[in-house]
């Protein structure tokens, strides 16, 4: 009877015990967008020494690597995306009636998925994991040209309207190291 107590004991200091604590902080930043626009990630469609008759293709149109062809990859080798919450999530609780359509049309919204943010990775190396307020979840992935400091962050969209529309915000992001 003793060794169950104490396995019940034990059982319950393990349940109630978490797991170790995450290194997290709070900071203030100025957070901005982008989306994979040429407008936005530098390229345009053909090139000069095709006489630009090549549109299928894309070429970065300025900086260090001017005239390379542009992948559309960020800076670790990933492609960009934007966060998606998943099933269990407060959208489910908002719209109840989505819970359906995801499940038979569209299995693959069911998983949550983090967005990508481009950061100074001086400050935040990749695959520090940030959360922003009406963006959600993000992995830092990307850097940009302009992204200098501990104090701001470029967030991804799926299309340059949503960038926009999100534009320039100063946010306290919660940093998880």
């Amino acid at each position: 009877m003793r060794g169950a107590s104490l396995t019940m004991l034990l059982g319950l200091m393990i349940l109630f015990s978490g797991c170790a604590a995450a290194n997290r902080e709070t900071r203030t930043m100025e957070v901005t967008a982008y989306c994979s626009c040429g407008k936005c990630c530098g390229w345009e469609r053909g090139s000069w020494k095709r006489l630009k008759l090549d549109v299928w293709n894309k070429y970065i149109s300025y900086g260090q690597m001017e005239g390379k062809p542009y992948t559309g990859r960020t800076s670790s080798g990933t492609r960009p995306q934007e966060p998606r919450p998943g099933l269990f999530s407060a959208d489910s609780i908002a719209r109840p009636w989505m819970i359906p359509v995801r499940t038979v049309f569209f299995p693959w919204l069911m998983f949550p998925r983090e967005g990508t943010i481009a950061a100074d990775t001086r400050h935040y190396p990749f695959g520090t994991r940030m959360h922003i307020p009406g963006y959600g979840w993000g992995v830092v992935e990307d850097r940009g040209s302009a992204i200098k400091g501990p104090k701001r962050i470029d967030l991804f969209f799926d299309s340059h309207g949503q960038a926009l529309r999100w534009g320039r915000k100063k946010v306290k992001v919660q940093i998880e190291r």
